[in-house]
C-alpha cells in the first residue's frame, strides 16, 4: 500500500515539476517575443525618419550685386545679376526626435513627446537675368554654389511669415495618425495620452 502511495506521489510531484518547468520557459519565451516586438515597432518608426507634411512653393526676385578691388583698390570691377528664384520647402517633422518608450506587459508604444515641425529641405532653382560681369570680376562655378546657397537661406527667412509652419502644426495629428497606423501592424496601441490634444482632435484621430 506504501508503495502505491509513494507511486502517486510521485506522479503528482513529477506533474507539478513538469507544469512549473513549462510554465517557466513559455512566460520566458512569451517575454522574449514581446520584448522583441516592441523593438521592432520602436525600429520600424524610427526608420521613417522624416514625415513631411507641407509642401509649399515660393517665387522670389534676388538682385546679386558684387563689387571686387583691384590693382591696390586703384580700380573697383561690380559683377551683377538679377535672379528668379523658384523654390519648393517641405515642412515636417524628425520623427527621431519622437520620445518613445514601451510598455511590453500592456503592448502598447507611450508617445511622451512629439518634435515641433522644422524645415526638411528646400529645392531651389535659380534662373539668372541680366547678368553683367566686371572687367576684373565675373561669375564663376564658385559663385554659382555660394549663389544656390544664399537662395536657400533667403527662401528659409521667407518661410515663418508664410504660415506653412502653423499649418504643419495643425497637421501634426495626421503624422499622429501615421505612428499610430505603424504601431498597429503588430497588433499594439499607441498611448498619446500625454501629449496636449483636445477631445475634438482625438476624436479627429480616433475616425
Amino acid at each position: 500500500m506504501g508503495e502505491v502511495i509513494d507511486s502517486i506521489l510521485g506522479l503528482i510531484l513529477g506533474a507539478i515539476l513538469m507544469y512549473w518547468v513549462y510554465s517557466f520557459f513559455g512566460k520566458k519565451k512569451s517575454k522574449e517575443i514581446t520584448e522583441q516586438q516592441s523593438t521592432v515597432i520602436l525600429n520600424k518608426i524610427r526608420s521613417v525618419c522624416k514625415l513631411v507634411s507641407v509642401e509649399g512653393d515660393f517665387a522670389e526676385i534676388y538682385h546679386y550685386e558684387n563689387t571686387k578691388d583691384s590693382f591696390m583698390s586703384l580700380f573697383k570691377s561690380k559683377k551683377k545679376a538679377l535672379i528668379v528664384i523658384k523654390a519648393k520647402a517641405h515642412i515636417g517633422y524628425d520623427l527621431n526626435k519622437l520620445e518613445l518608450k514601451a510598455d511590453n506587459d500592456k503592448r502598447k508604444i507611450i508617445l511622451s513627446h512629439f518634435p515641433q515641425p522644422e524645415v526638411l529641405s528646400i529645392e531651389p532653382d535659380l534662373q539668372f537675368y541680366d547678368i553683367k560681369n566686371g572687367i576684373f570680376n565675373s561669375f564663376s562655378p564658385t559663385d554659382l554654389t555660394k549663389l544656390n546657397q544664399e537662395a536657400k537661406d533667403h527662401i528659409k527667412q521667407k518661410i515663418p511669415e508664410s504660415g506653412l509652419m502653423e499649418t504643419a502644426r495643425k497637421e501634426a495629428l495626421q503624422a499622429v495618425f501615421v505612428v499610430e497606423k505603424i504601431v498597429e501592424t503588430i497588433g499594439w496601441k499607441l498611448d498619446y495620452s500625454a501629449l496636449e490634444i483636445s477631445n475634438r482632435e482625438k476624436q479627429f484621430i480616433e475616425e
